[in-house]
């Protein structure tokens, strides 16, 4: 009797040629990634790469010409690109490619536990490089002498003067007022368009200002707020409007008296962020059953009753993470302030002050500080929003 096999056996014992290739790869890849970074950190990098380039051809004088920035920079511009997607997509791609295919020749109870950290270490390697490291590298700043390097509180203790107080007390207010106008005005704009004919048209004007940069916002704000002596014509809408009651012109912005001028700061805040709570508070009232909805009617509650004691408990979870969305965003507001004032006339903020100490007076100590104070702010504002995302299920 025959037997007929379709297959001969596989060699043992033997090393393939991929095989040996493999590490090969992966010693390349890093060379190319390592190699690009270092090019990339170089400010300098992309005009002397395109003046080798030049010396190898033969052209010195342009070769020189590009190196002392006196030359077209367009090309060094294009070469800084190409090398950019050679080492941060090409190298990257190669690196996983090689060690995944070297973690599959393991036998299967290993590389099952391997193969997850090859994917997972690199991010948790640029978390660490790119978050964790600066938040302790910022701390321990903090506490720092800039002209001695010792161990100081100095820079703490000076947060209790009374213009940093004065920080303090505004950062409250865009804390308290901004985020709870936006949050309101969101919540009670999704009410309201939730029955209207031409909702989607209604809520795409609220929205609209989503789109426009705190920057691009601040300049728009800043020609409403335009403030031109009596007698003179006023190019400001507030100021039009104003003057039209029969009073007197108002410079709105330079007028400090009961933080005027930084309410008026905060409504560009508002005027930006209701679009994001109406979207999102929309979808969640949207998202509440029509049989409860019903059964309250039925039971005799009134609209506002079945709004207020039905649907807000119902939605808690939607309204809880905008406000702790819009919050942080509140805590860390610069843009504005800095367009519209640069922290002049008693609307500094925190963020503000951190930049100004740290890149134009050059304190690094304070300005950590300063971004130290951002961080524990944020902190109890991020418990409320996990604590939430754990009640309704997330992460559980």
């Amino acid at each position: 009797m025959t037997v007929r096999t379709d297959s001969a056996p596989a060699p043992r014992g033997g090393i393939s040629l991929g095989t040996l290739i493999l590490p090969l790869g992966a010693v390349a890849a890093l060379i190319v990634v390592g190699v690009g970074l270092i090019f990339l950190a170089d400010k300098n990098g992309a005009q002397n790469l395109l003046g080798l380039i030049y010396d190898l051809l033969g052209n010195p004088a342009a070769a020189q010409a590009v190196r002392d920035g006196a030359a077209d920079q367009v090309l060094a511009k294009i070469l800084l690109a190409v090398v950019a997607l050679i080492s941060g997509v090409g190298g990257i791609w190669l690196l996983y490619s090689t060690v995944a295919q070297l973690v599959s020749l393991l036998r299967p109870s290993l590389r099952d536990r391997i193969m997850p950290w090859v994917f997972v270490l690199p991010a948790i390697g640029l978390l660490v490089g790119w978050l964790v490291y600066p938040a302790v590298s910022t701390i321990i700043t903090s506490f720092t002498d800039d002209r001695t390097g010792a161990f100081t509180l100095q820079n703490w203790l000076d947060l209790s003067k009374s213009d940093s107080l004065n920080l303090l007390f505004n950062n409250l207010l865009w804390l308290v007022v901004g985020t709870g106008g936006a949050v309101m005005l969101g919540l009670v704009i999704a009410a309201m368009f939730d029955r209207v004919k031409f909702e989607s048209l209604a809520k795409t004007f609220v929205f609209l200002p989503m789109a426009i940069s705190l920057v691009g916002a601040s300049v728009i704000w800043g020609v409403v707020y335009t403030f031109r002596p009596a007698g003179q014509p006023q190019v400001g809408l507030a100021n039009a409007l104003w003057t039209s009651t029969g009073a007197k012109p108002v410079d709105w912005i330079h007028t400090p008296d009961f933080h005027l001028n930084t309410f008026l700061l905060i409504v560009i805040f508002i005027w930006l962020q209701t679009g994001f709570a109406m979207v999102v508070l929309s979808a969640a009232i949207k998202g509440v059953s029509t049989e409860v909805l019903e059964a309250a009617r039925l039971d005799g509650a009134t609209e506002r009753q079945i709004f207020f004691r039905v649907i807000v408990p119902i939605i808690k979870g939607s309204i809880i993470a905008v406000i702790t969305t819009i919050a942080i965003a509140n805590l860390k507001v610069f843009d504005i302030v800095f367009v519209m004032t640069g922290g002049r006339f008693n609307t500094n903020v925190v963020a503000n002050e951190m930049f100004q100490q740290a890149f134009q007076f050059f304190n690094d100590g304070r300005g950590a500080a300063l971004a130290t104070v951002l961080f524990i702010a944020v902190l109890p504002i991020i418990y409320v929003n996990l604590r939430n995302l754990r009640e309704q299920g997330v992460g559980a």
